[in-house]
């Protein structure tokens, strides 16, 4: 399968080297270049691409607004978002996440691991590292404005669903709760895709934001 990617970051170099190295990589095409946002949002809507690469920072509608404008967009529902940064703790980020992207990365990453974010972003899991994830939560979530969460939703998990939960937000796969909880990895599957509907999650990363913000899960200072 090839993956359809559209980059966008007001910086024409950064743009530039990314469509180098996914243009000399197999499995890769970029089908569309932004500036900015605004320009994301309409590309996004013009090709359907499996995932957009997104910066934060960018003149006009920036990153956050067009990641909302494109996880908002039930007609996009394919379309991931995987966001830029140039820092690891950046509320920004939280913010984009609590809008539905599928996870982000820095800027400085190596070639490898955006090649590898691209192709787990692109299948549906979330790109989060745990350590990372847990310091942006430990940072924004106790915030009152940040708590958006349905609490009857909440009342709908069930103890074991809880359980599988609070995996999820520890950063672990599927397979890795499956192994922990001693059950297949459909099952596992089975759980967290019952949980994403009981919440009202559109993928797992916000599943992870959600998880924290509903107090399901406590972050972990330190």
């Amino acid at each position: 399968m090839t993956i359809r990617v559209v980059l966008a970051d007001d910086q024409a170099l950064v743009r530039a080297g990314f469509r180098v190295l996914l243009d000399t990589e197999d499995g890769f095409e970029v089908c569309g270049e932004a500036g900015d946002g605004a320009e994301a949002v309409a590309l996004a809507v013009e090709h359907r691409p499996d995932v957009v690469v997104m910066d934060i920072r960018m003149p006009g509608t920036d990153g956050l607004e067009a990641t909302r404008q494109i996880t908002g967009n039930p007609e996009l529902s394919g379309v991931k978002v995987l966001v830029l940064t140039t820092f690891d703790v950046d509320e920004y980020v939280y913010q984009a996440l609590r809008a539905g992207a599928s996870g982000f990365l820095l800027k400085d990453t190596d070639p490898v691991d955006l090649l590898r974010a691209l192709r787990v972003v692109a299948s549906g899991e979330a790109l989060l590292a745990p350590t990372v994830t847990r310091r942006l939560i430990s940072e924004f979530v106790g915030r009152p404005e940040h708590r958006t969460i349905d609490v009857g939703a909440i009342r709908e998990i069930t103890d074991r669903e809880r359980e599988v939960l609070a995996l999820v937000a520890g950063g672990l796969s599927n397979d890795e709760i499956a192994e922990h909880l001693v059950i297949s990895s459909a099952t596992a599957r089975t759980h967290v895709s019952r949980i994403m509907t009981k919440i009202g999650a559109r993928d797992r990363a916000q599943l992870v934001v959600l998880a924290y913000e509903s107090g399901l899960v406590t972050p972990k200072r330190g």
